[in-house]
Protein backbone atom coordinates (compact mmCIF):
# COMPACT_ATOMS: atom_id res chain seq x y z
CA UNK A 1 0.00 0.00 0.00
CA UNK A 2 1.46 3.35 -1.09
CA UNK A 3 2.16 5.91 1.59
CA UNK A 4 0.06 9.05 1.79
CA UNK A 5 1.65 12.47 1.56
CA UNK A 6 0.87 14.93 4.34
CA UNK A 7 1.90 18.58 4.24
CA UNK A 8 2.07 20.93 7.23
CA UNK A 9 2.35 24.68 6.90
CA UNK A 10 1.38 28.06 8.28
CA UNK A 11 -1.34 30.15 6.66
CA UNK A 12 0.31 33.02 4.80
CA UNK A 13 -1.66 36.00 6.03
CA UNK A 14 -0.19 38.21 3.29
CA UNK A 15 0.76 35.89 0.43
CA UNK A 16 -2.36 33.74 0.75
CA UNK A 17 -4.78 36.67 1.07
CA UNK A 18 -7.27 37.86 -1.55
CA UNK A 19 -11.02 38.01 -2.12
CA UNK A 20 -13.30 37.64 -5.11
CA UNK A 21 -12.32 36.23 -8.48
CA UNK A 22 -9.20 38.41 -8.63
CA UNK A 23 -7.58 36.16 -6.07
CA UNK A 24 -7.13 33.54 -8.80
CA UNK A 25 -4.97 35.96 -10.77
CA UNK A 26 -2.27 36.06 -8.10
CA UNK A 27 0.07 33.36 -6.85
CA UNK A 28 -0.83 32.05 -3.41
CA UNK A 29 1.76 29.61 -1.98
CA UNK A 30 -0.54 27.43 0.11
CA UNK A 31 -3.01 26.93 -2.75
CA UNK A 32 -0.18 26.52 -5.26
CA UNK A 33 1.29 23.65 -3.19
CA UNK A 34 -1.74 21.56 -4.13
CA UNK A 35 -1.68 22.40 -7.86
CA UNK A 36 1.30 20.31 -9.00
CA UNK A 37 0.43 17.27 -11.09
CA UNK A 38 3.50 15.35 -9.97
CA UNK A 39 2.92 16.05 -6.27
CA UNK A 40 -0.32 14.77 -4.83
CA UNK A 41 -0.94 15.95 -1.27
CA UNK A 42 -3.43 13.68 0.45
CA UNK A 43 -3.78 15.83 3.59
CA UNK A 44 -2.76 19.37 4.45
CA UNK A 45 -2.53 20.53 8.06
CA UNK A 46 -3.09 24.30 7.77
CA UNK A 47 -1.93 26.12 10.89
CA UNK A 48 -3.61 29.48 11.45
CA UNK A 49 -4.03 32.04 14.19
CA UNK A 50 -7.58 32.47 15.47
CA UNK A 51 -7.59 36.08 14.22
CA UNK A 52 -7.42 34.79 10.62
CA UNK A 53 -10.06 32.07 10.76
CA UNK A 54 -12.07 33.46 7.84
CA UNK A 55 -9.00 33.54 5.57
CA UNK A 56 -8.06 29.99 6.60
CA UNK A 57 -11.55 28.71 5.67
CA UNK A 58 -11.43 30.51 2.31
CA UNK A 59 -8.00 29.05 1.52
CA UNK A 60 -9.21 25.56 2.52
CA UNK A 61 -12.10 25.83 0.06
CA UNK A 62 -9.77 27.02 -2.72
CA UNK A 63 -7.36 24.15 -2.01
CA UNK A 64 -10.23 21.66 -2.34
CA UNK A 65 -11.28 23.34 -5.59
CA UNK A 66 -7.84 22.88 -7.21
CA UNK A 67 -7.21 19.48 -5.58
CA UNK A 68 -10.43 17.65 -4.55
CA UNK A 69 -8.36 14.66 -3.38
CA UNK A 70 -6.67 16.80 -0.72
CA UNK A 71 -8.18 16.75 2.76
CA UNK A 72 -7.55 20.10 4.45
CA UNK A 73 -7.53 20.37 8.24
CA UNK A 74 -7.60 23.89 9.58
CA UNK A 75 -5.68 23.79 12.87
CA UNK A 76 -6.17 26.80 15.15
CA UNK A 77 -3.13 27.81 17.17
CA UNK A 78 -2.65 30.64 19.64
CA UNK A 79 0.41 32.83 19.15
CA UNK A 80 0.21 36.27 20.75
CA UNK A 81 3.47 37.47 19.21
CA UNK A 82 4.47 35.72 15.93
CA UNK A 83 7.93 37.32 16.20
CA UNK A 84 8.64 35.87 19.65
CA UNK A 85 11.02 32.97 18.96
CA UNK A 86 10.42 31.21 22.29
CA UNK A 87 6.65 31.42 21.97
CA UNK A 88 6.51 30.21 18.36
CA UNK A 89 8.93 27.37 19.03
CA UNK A 90 6.91 26.34 22.10
CA UNK A 91 3.65 26.24 20.12
CA UNK A 92 5.22 24.12 17.38
CA UNK A 93 6.86 21.85 19.94
CA UNK A 94 3.47 21.24 21.61
CA UNK A 95 1.91 20.58 18.21
CA UNK A 96 4.58 18.02 17.36
CA UNK A 97 4.24 16.31 20.74
CA UNK A 98 0.48 15.93 20.36
CA UNK A 99 0.34 15.07 16.66
CA UNK A 100 -0.01 11.40 15.73
CA UNK A 101 2.83 10.97 13.28
CA UNK A 102 2.76 7.61 11.45
CA UNK A 103 5.93 7.60 9.31
CA UNK A 104 5.41 3.96 8.41
CA UNK A 105 2.17 4.94 6.62
CA UNK A 106 2.66 8.59 5.71
CA UNK A 107 5.38 10.85 4.28
CA UNK A 108 5.48 14.36 5.71
CA UNK A 109 6.38 17.68 4.12
CA UNK A 110 6.89 20.92 6.03
CA UNK A 111 6.01 23.93 3.90
CA UNK A 112 8.47 26.63 5.01
CA UNK A 113 7.31 29.15 2.40
CA UNK A 114 4.73 30.86 4.59
CA UNK A 115 4.69 32.30 8.08
CA UNK A 116 7.00 34.84 9.67
CA UNK A 117 10.76 34.39 9.43
CA UNK A 118 10.66 33.24 13.05
CA UNK A 119 8.05 30.60 12.18
CA UNK A 120 10.12 29.41 9.20
CA UNK A 121 13.25 29.08 11.34
CA UNK A 122 11.34 27.16 14.00
CA UNK A 123 9.88 24.86 11.37
CA UNK A 124 13.39 24.14 10.10
CA UNK A 125 14.71 23.45 13.60
CA UNK A 126 11.83 21.12 14.41
CA UNK A 127 12.52 19.17 11.22
CA UNK A 128 16.29 19.13 11.72
CA UNK A 129 15.81 17.75 15.24
CA UNK A 130 13.26 15.18 13.94
CA UNK A 131 10.46 16.48 16.14
CA UNK A 132 8.80 16.70 12.72
CA UNK A 133 9.83 13.46 10.92
CA UNK A 134 9.57 15.34 7.63
CA UNK A 135 11.27 16.76 4.59
CA UNK A 136 11.10 20.47 3.86
CA UNK A 137 9.08 21.89 0.98
CA UNK A 138 9.77 25.27 -0.61
CA UNK A 139 7.32 26.59 -3.24
CA UNK A 140 8.15 29.49 -5.54
CA UNK A 141 6.16 31.52 -8.11
CA UNK A 142 6.90 31.36 -11.81
CA UNK A 143 7.55 34.44 -13.90
CA UNK A 144 4.39 36.52 -13.97
CA UNK A 145 3.21 34.88 -10.74
CA UNK A 146 0.62 32.80 -12.60
CA UNK A 147 0.05 29.08 -12.28
CA UNK A 148 1.39 26.76 -9.57
CA UNK A 149 5.00 27.86 -9.95
CA UNK A 150 7.70 25.45 -8.83
CA UNK A 151 8.49 23.45 -5.72
CA UNK A 152 11.57 21.92 -4.15
CA UNK A 153 11.77 19.06 -1.65
CA UNK A 154 14.70 19.28 0.78
CA UNK A 155 15.71 16.13 2.65
CA UNK A 156 17.99 17.10 5.52
CA UNK A 157 19.12 13.48 5.90
CA UNK A 158 20.61 13.20 2.41
CA UNK A 159 24.37 12.96 2.00
CA UNK A 160 24.42 16.22 -0.02
CA UNK A 161 23.94 17.99 3.31
CA UNK A 162 26.85 16.19 4.98
CA UNK A 163 29.17 19.07 4.07
CA UNK A 164 26.88 21.52 5.84
CA UNK A 165 26.72 19.23 8.87
CA UNK A 166 30.49 18.84 8.89
CA UNK A 167 30.91 22.61 8.89
CA UNK A 168 28.67 22.84 11.95
CA UNK A 169 30.68 20.03 13.58
CA UNK A 170 33.94 21.80 12.76
CA UNK A 171 32.64 25.04 14.24
CA UNK A 172 31.58 23.17 17.36
CA UNK A 173 35.03 21.57 17.68
CA UNK A 174 36.64 24.99 17.33
CA UNK A 175 34.37 26.33 20.09
CA UNK A 176 35.34 23.52 22.47
CA UNK A 177 39.04 23.97 21.70
CA UNK A 178 38.60 27.70 22.27
CA UNK A 179 37.17 27.13 25.76
CA UNK A 180 40.19 24.94 26.55
CA UNK A 181 42.59 27.64 25.27
CA UNK A 182 43.65 25.20 22.56
CA UNK A 183 45.00 22.70 25.10
CA UNK A 184 44.59 19.08 23.93
CA UNK A 185 43.26 17.80 27.24
CA UNK A 186 43.07 14.02 27.70
CA UNK A 187 40.79 13.64 30.72
CA UNK A 188 37.56 12.21 29.33
CA UNK A 189 35.26 13.56 32.05
CA UNK A 190 36.72 17.05 31.66
CA UNK A 191 36.34 16.96 27.88
CA UNK A 192 32.69 15.90 28.18
CA UNK A 193 32.07 18.75 30.62
CA UNK A 194 33.66 21.33 28.28
CA UNK A 195 31.48 19.99 25.45
CA UNK A 196 28.40 20.62 27.58
CA UNK A 197 29.60 24.09 28.61
CA UNK A 198 30.13 25.00 24.94
CA UNK A 199 26.53 24.06 24.12
CA UNK A 200 25.18 25.99 27.10
CA UNK A 201 27.33 29.05 26.30
CA UNK A 202 25.96 29.25 22.76
CA UNK A 203 22.33 28.34 23.44
CA UNK A 204 21.54 29.84 26.83
CA UNK A 205 21.69 33.21 28.55
CA UNK A 206 20.73 31.85 31.96
CA UNK A 207 23.19 31.83 34.90
CA UNK A 208 26.09 29.36 34.89
CA UNK A 209 27.65 28.10 38.13
CA UNK A 210 31.28 26.94 38.05
CA UNK A 211 32.28 24.97 41.14
CA UNK A 212 35.72 23.70 42.01
CA UNK A 213 38.78 24.26 44.19
CA UNK A 214 40.84 27.44 44.10
CA UNK A 215 43.13 27.48 41.07
CA UNK A 216 41.07 24.98 39.05
CA UNK A 217 40.59 27.55 36.26
CA UNK A 218 37.12 28.98 36.93
CA UNK A 219 38.11 32.56 36.16
CA UNK A 220 39.88 31.68 32.92
CA UNK A 221 36.98 29.50 31.77
CA UNK A 222 34.48 32.29 32.49
CA UNK A 223 36.56 34.68 30.41
CA UNK A 224 36.74 32.19 27.54
CA UNK A 225 32.95 31.70 27.65
CA UNK A 226 32.56 35.45 27.26
CA UNK A 227 35.03 35.52 24.35
CA UNK A 228 33.16 32.66 22.66
CA UNK A 229 29.82 34.46 23.00
CA UNK A 230 31.38 37.69 21.74
CA UNK A 231 32.80 35.91 18.70
CA UNK A 232 29.30 34.63 17.95
CA UNK A 233 27.88 38.18 18.33
CA UNK A 234 25.77 37.15 21.31
CA UNK A 235 27.02 39.86 23.67
CA UNK A 236 27.77 43.53 23.08
CA UNK A 237 28.87 44.59 26.53
CA UNK A 238 31.95 43.99 28.65
CA UNK A 239 33.25 41.09 30.67
CA UNK A 240 33.22 42.26 34.29
CA UNK A 241 34.96 40.10 36.90
CA UNK A 242 34.34 40.53 40.61
CA UNK A 243 35.96 38.63 43.48
CA UNK A 244 33.20 38.63 46.09
CA UNK A 245 35.72 37.77 48.81
CA UNK A 246 37.06 41.33 48.48
CA UNK A 247 33.65 42.92 49.01
CA UNK A 248 33.13 43.72 52.66
CA UNK A 249 30.72 45.84 54.68
CA UNK A 250 28.92 48.90 53.32
CA UNK A 251 31.21 49.17 50.32
CA UNK A 252 29.91 45.88 48.89
CA UNK A 253 26.49 47.31 47.97
CA UNK A 254 28.05 50.39 46.43
CA UNK A 255 30.62 48.41 44.42
CA UNK A 256 28.02 46.04 42.99
CA UNK A 257 24.93 48.18 42.57
CA UNK A 258 26.35 51.70 42.54
CA UNK A 259 25.28 54.70 44.58
CA UNK A 260 24.00 58.23 44.25
CA UNK A 261 25.95 61.24 45.37
CA UNK A 262 25.45 61.91 49.09
CA UNK A 263 24.08 58.41 49.76
CA UNK A 264 26.60 58.03 52.60
CA UNK A 265 29.65 59.75 54.00
CA UNK A 266 32.29 59.92 51.32
CA UNK A 267 29.88 59.49 48.39
CA UNK A 268 30.94 62.67 46.63
CA UNK A 269 29.74 61.63 43.17
CA UNK A 270 27.47 59.10 41.48
CA UNK A 271 28.85 55.58 40.94
CA UNK A 272 27.42 53.28 38.28
CA UNK A 273 28.43 50.01 39.96
CA UNK A 274 29.75 46.78 38.50
CA UNK A 275 26.35 45.38 37.51
CA UNK A 276 25.71 48.42 35.35
CA UNK A 277 29.18 48.09 33.83
CA UNK A 278 28.23 44.55 32.72
CA UNK A 279 25.11 45.71 30.85
CA UNK A 280 24.63 43.63 27.68
CA UNK A 281 27.75 41.66 28.63
CA UNK A 282 28.82 39.00 31.13
CA UNK A 283 29.24 39.41 34.88
CA UNK A 284 31.53 36.89 36.58
CA UNK A 285 31.06 36.74 40.34
CA UNK A 286 33.97 34.69 41.63
CA UNK A 287 33.67 33.24 45.16
CA UNK A 288 29.96 34.07 45.18
CA UNK A 289 29.64 32.08 48.39
CA UNK A 290 31.36 35.00 50.17
CA UNK A 291 28.61 37.44 49.20
CA UNK A 292 26.55 38.81 52.12
CA UNK A 293 22.89 37.90 52.50
CA UNK A 294 21.68 41.45 51.73
CA UNK A 295 23.75 41.55 48.55
CA UNK A 296 22.45 38.09 47.64
CA UNK A 297 18.85 39.35 47.83
CA UNK A 298 19.64 42.32 45.58
CA UNK A 299 21.53 40.06 43.18
CA UNK A 300 18.57 37.68 42.86
CA UNK A 301 16.32 40.57 41.82
CA UNK A 302 18.90 41.81 39.34
CA UNK A 303 19.23 38.34 37.76
CA UNK A 304 15.49 37.76 37.46
CA UNK A 305 14.29 41.24 36.44
CA UNK A 306 17.41 42.98 35.19
CA UNK A 307 16.67 45.81 37.64
CA UNK A 308 18.14 46.94 40.96
CA UNK A 309 18.23 49.96 43.25
CA UNK A 310 21.55 51.79 43.65
CA UNK A 311 22.38 52.89 47.19
CA UNK A 312 20.60 56.14 47.99
CA UNK A 313 18.60 56.17 44.74
CA UNK A 314 14.83 56.60 44.46
CA UNK A 315 14.62 55.02 40.99
CA UNK A 316 15.69 51.61 39.78
CA UNK A 317 18.50 51.06 37.30
CA UNK A 318 18.33 48.52 34.50
CA UNK A 319 21.13 46.20 33.39
CA UNK A 320 20.77 43.07 31.29
CA UNK A 321 23.71 40.72 31.66
CA UNK A 322 24.48 37.03 31.77
CA UNK A 323 25.78 35.84 35.11
CA UNK A 324 28.58 33.34 35.57
CA UNK A 325 29.24 32.51 39.21
CA UNK A 326 32.24 30.71 40.65
CA UNK A 327 32.76 29.13 44.05
CA UNK A 328 35.00 26.71 45.90
CA UNK A 329 32.29 26.18 48.52
CA UNK A 330 29.46 23.69 48.64
CA UNK A 331 26.58 26.15 48.22
CA UNK A 332 24.02 23.47 49.09
CA UNK A 333 25.71 23.06 52.46
CA UNK A 334 25.90 26.84 52.84
CA UNK A 335 22.12 27.01 52.31
CA UNK A 336 21.55 24.49 55.11
CA UNK A 337 23.77 26.58 57.42
CA UNK A 338 21.88 29.76 56.55
CA UNK A 339 24.91 31.38 54.89
CA UNK A 340 23.45 31.38 51.38
CA UNK A 341 19.93 32.14 50.14
CA UNK A 342 18.04 29.09 48.96
CA UNK A 343 16.19 31.02 46.22
CA UNK A 344 19.43 32.41 44.80
CA UNK A 345 21.04 28.98 44.87
CA UNK A 346 18.03 27.54 43.01
CA UNK A 347 18.42 30.27 40.38
CA UNK A 348 22.13 29.52 39.95
CA UNK A 349 21.82 25.76 40.00
CA UNK A 350 20.33 25.30 36.51
CA UNK A 351 23.70 24.98 34.74
CA UNK A 352 26.23 23.75 37.31
CA UNK A 353 29.64 22.41 36.36
CA UNK A 354 32.28 21.00 38.72
CA UNK A 355 35.83 21.76 37.61
CA UNK A 356 38.21 19.07 38.91
CA UNK A 357 41.54 19.96 40.47
CA UNK A 358 44.84 19.29 38.71
CA UNK A 359 45.54 16.23 40.90
CA UNK A 360 42.36 14.65 39.48
CA UNK A 361 43.51 15.31 35.93
CA UNK A 362 47.10 14.12 35.99
CA UNK A 363 46.87 12.96 32.38
CA UNK A 364 46.35 16.65 31.51
CA UNK A 365 49.50 17.85 33.27
CA UNK A 366 51.74 17.32 30.23
CA UNK A 367 49.63 19.33 27.72
CA UNK A 368 49.15 22.04 30.34
CA UNK A 369 52.90 22.12 30.94
CA UNK A 370 53.40 22.81 27.22
CA UNK A 371 50.70 25.49 27.34
CA UNK A 372 52.41 27.25 30.27
CA UNK A 373 55.76 27.18 28.47
CA UNK A 374 54.21 28.79 25.38
CA UNK A 375 52.36 31.33 27.51
CA UNK A 376 55.58 32.33 29.25
CA UNK A 377 57.15 32.91 25.83
CA UNK A 378 54.18 34.99 24.64
CA UNK A 379 54.13 37.17 27.73
CA UNK A 380 57.87 37.66 28.14
CA UNK A 381 59.01 37.40 24.55
CA UNK A 382 61.68 34.81 25.44
CA UNK A 383 61.39 31.30 24.00
CA UNK A 384 62.09 28.65 26.64
CA UNK A 385 62.24 24.85 26.30
CA UNK A 386 63.11 21.80 28.43
CA UNK A 387 65.96 19.50 27.64
CA UNK A 388 64.77 15.90 27.37
CA UNK A 389 66.08 14.64 30.71
CA UNK A 390 64.74 17.65 32.62
CA UNK A 391 61.30 17.34 31.06
CA UNK A 392 61.07 13.63 31.84
CA UNK A 393 62.14 14.21 35.44
CA UNK A 394 59.63 16.99 36.02
CA UNK A 395 56.78 14.93 34.54
CA UNK A 396 57.69 11.88 36.66
CA UNK A 397 57.38 14.02 39.75
CA UNK A 398 54.28 15.89 38.53
CA UNK A 399 52.44 12.61 37.88
CA UNK A 400 53.46 10.95 41.13
CA UNK A 401 51.59 10.92 44.42
CA UNK A 402 54.29 13.20 45.86
CA UNK A 403 52.89 16.09 43.84
CA UNK A 404 49.86 17.40 45.72
CA UNK A 405 49.08 20.34 43.40
CA UNK A 406 47.12 21.89 46.27
CA UNK A 407 46.81 25.22 44.43
CA UNK A 408 46.09 23.38 41.18
CA UNK A 409 47.02 25.21 37.97
CA UNK A 410 48.41 28.14 39.92
CA UNK A 411 51.09 25.82 41.28
CA UNK A 412 51.93 24.57 37.79
CA UNK A 413 52.01 28.06 36.27
CA UNK A 414 54.21 29.39 39.07
CA UNK A 415 56.57 26.39 38.75
CA UNK A 416 57.02 26.98 35.01
CA UNK A 417 57.61 30.69 35.57
CA UNK A 418 60.33 30.01 38.14
CA UNK A 419 62.07 27.34 36.07
CA UNK A 420 61.92 29.47 32.91
CA UNK A 421 63.27 32.52 34.70
CA UNK A 422 66.33 30.63 35.96
CA UNK A 423 66.87 28.74 32.67
CA UNK A 424 70.30 29.26 31.09
CA UNK A 425 70.10 30.33 27.46
CA UNK A 426 66.37 29.61 27.33
CA UNK A 427 66.91 25.95 28.19
CA UNK A 428 65.41 24.44 31.36
CA UNK A 429 67.81 21.78 32.64
CA UNK A 430 67.89 19.17 35.38
CA UNK A 431 69.25 21.70 37.88
CA UNK A 432 66.26 24.02 37.53
CA UNK A 433 63.85 21.08 37.67
CA UNK A 434 65.49 19.58 40.79
CA UNK A 435 65.42 22.92 42.59
CA UNK A 436 61.77 23.46 41.68
CA UNK A 437 60.74 19.99 42.83
CA UNK A 438 62.34 20.59 46.23
CA UNK A 439 60.68 23.98 46.46
CA UNK A 440 57.24 22.53 45.71
CA UNK A 441 57.73 19.78 48.28
CA UNK A 442 58.65 22.32 50.97
CA UNK A 443 55.71 24.49 49.98
CA UNK A 444 53.21 21.66 50.21
CA UNK A 445 54.78 20.22 53.35
CA UNK A 446 54.45 23.53 55.18
CA UNK A 447 50.75 23.55 54.33
CA UNK A 448 50.20 20.01 55.64
CA UNK A 449 49.29 19.28 59.26
CA UNK A 450 52.37 18.44 61.33
CA UNK A 451 52.71 15.29 63.43
CA UNK A 452 49.89 12.79 63.28
CA UNK A 453 46.91 15.06 63.86
CA UNK A 454 44.71 13.07 61.48
CA UNK A 455 45.43 9.80 63.29
CA UNK A 456 44.84 11.39 66.68
CA UNK A 457 41.50 12.79 65.53
CA UNK A 458 39.99 9.34 64.90
CA UNK A 459 38.26 7.97 67.96
CA UNK A 460 39.35 4.46 68.89
CA UNK A 461 42.37 4.34 66.59
CA UNK A 462 45.48 3.43 68.61
CA UNK A 463 48.41 4.94 66.69
CA UNK A 464 50.88 3.33 69.12
CA UNK A 465 49.76 -0.09 67.86
CA UNK A 466 50.60 0.82 64.25
CA UNK A 467 54.12 0.61 62.85
CA UNK A 468 55.83 3.97 62.38
CA UNK A 469 56.13 3.20 58.65
CA UNK A 470 52.36 2.72 58.41
CA UNK A 471 51.61 5.75 60.60
CA UNK A 472 53.19 8.16 58.12
CA UNK A 473 51.44 6.57 55.17
CA UNK A 474 48.07 6.39 56.88
CA UNK A 475 48.34 10.01 57.99
CA UNK A 476 48.77 11.08 54.35
CA UNK A 477 45.94 8.83 53.17
CA UNK A 478 43.52 10.28 55.72
CA UNK A 479 44.50 13.82 54.76
CA UNK A 480 43.85 13.11 51.05
CA UNK A 481 40.49 11.47 51.88
CA UNK A 482 39.33 14.46 53.90
CA UNK A 483 40.20 16.81 51.07
CA UNK A 484 38.36 14.79 48.43
CA UNK A 485 34.69 14.86 47.52
CA UNK A 486 34.38 11.09 47.12
CA UNK A 487 36.24 7.83 47.68
CA UNK A 488 36.79 7.52 43.91
CA UNK A 489 38.43 10.95 43.76
CA UNK A 490 40.69 10.13 46.70
CA UNK A 491 41.60 6.81 45.09
CA UNK A 492 42.53 8.48 41.80
CA UNK A 493 44.92 10.78 43.67
CA UNK A 494 46.47 8.09 45.86
CA UNK A 495 46.90 5.52 43.06
CA UNK A 496 47.64 8.01 40.26
CA UNK A 497 50.67 6.08 38.97
CA UNK A 498 49.80 2.41 39.48
CA UNK A 499 46.26 2.82 38.12
CA UNK A 500 47.68 3.44 34.63
CA UNK A 501 48.86 -0.15 34.44
CA UNK A 502 45.41 -1.58 35.23
CA UNK A 503 42.87 -2.22 32.47
CA UNK A 504 39.98 -1.55 34.85
CA UNK A 505 41.29 0.47 37.81
CA UNK A 506 38.91 0.32 40.76
CA UNK A 507 40.43 3.06 42.88
CA UNK A 508 37.59 3.21 45.38
CA UNK A 509 37.77 -0.55 46.06
CA UNK A 510 41.56 -0.42 46.55
CA UNK A 511 41.20 2.45 49.00
CA UNK A 512 38.36 0.67 50.84
CA UNK A 513 40.52 -2.45 51.33
CA UNK A 514 43.48 -0.37 52.53
CA UNK A 515 41.36 1.46 55.14
CA UNK A 516 39.84 -1.84 56.23
CA UNK A 517 43.32 -3.05 57.27
CA UNK A 518 43.16 -0.48 60.07
CA UNK A 519 39.47 -0.95 60.83
CA UNK A 520 38.56 2.33 59.12
CA UNK A 521 35.71 3.21 56.78
CA UNK A 522 35.12 6.17 54.49
CA UNK A 523 32.11 7.58 56.43
CA UNK A 524 33.95 7.77 59.74
CA UNK A 525 36.87 9.53 58.05
CA UNK A 526 34.96 12.07 56.00
CA UNK A 527 31.46 12.58 57.40
CA UNK A 528 31.10 15.49 59.75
Amino acid sequence: MAKKTVAIGFLGTTLDSGKGDKRWHRWRPTVAACMHEDLVIDRYELLYDRRHKALAQRIARDMWQVSPETEVNCVEIIIDDPWDFEEVYGVLFDFAQNYSFMPEREDYLINITTGTHVAQICMFLMSESHHFPAKLMQVSPSRGHLGPGTYQIIDLDLSKYDLLASRFASEKKEGISFLKSGIETRNQAFNVMIDEIEQVAIRSTLPVLLMGPTGAGKSQLASRIYDLKQNRHQVKGRFVEVNCATLRGDSAMSALFGHKRGAFTGAQSDRAGLLKSADKGVLFLDEIGELGLDEQAMMLRAIEDGRFMPVGADQETESRFQLIAGTNKDLGEAVLKGDFREDLYARLNLWTFHLPGLAERREDIEPNLDYEIHRYARQGGDRVTFNKEARERFLRFALSSEALWSANFRDLSAAVTRMATFAHGGRIGVEQVSNEIERLKRQWQSAQPQGYEALDSISGLQADNIDLFDQAQLEKVIHVCRNSKSMSEAGRILFAVSRKNKKQPNDADRLRKYLNKFGLTWPELCDD
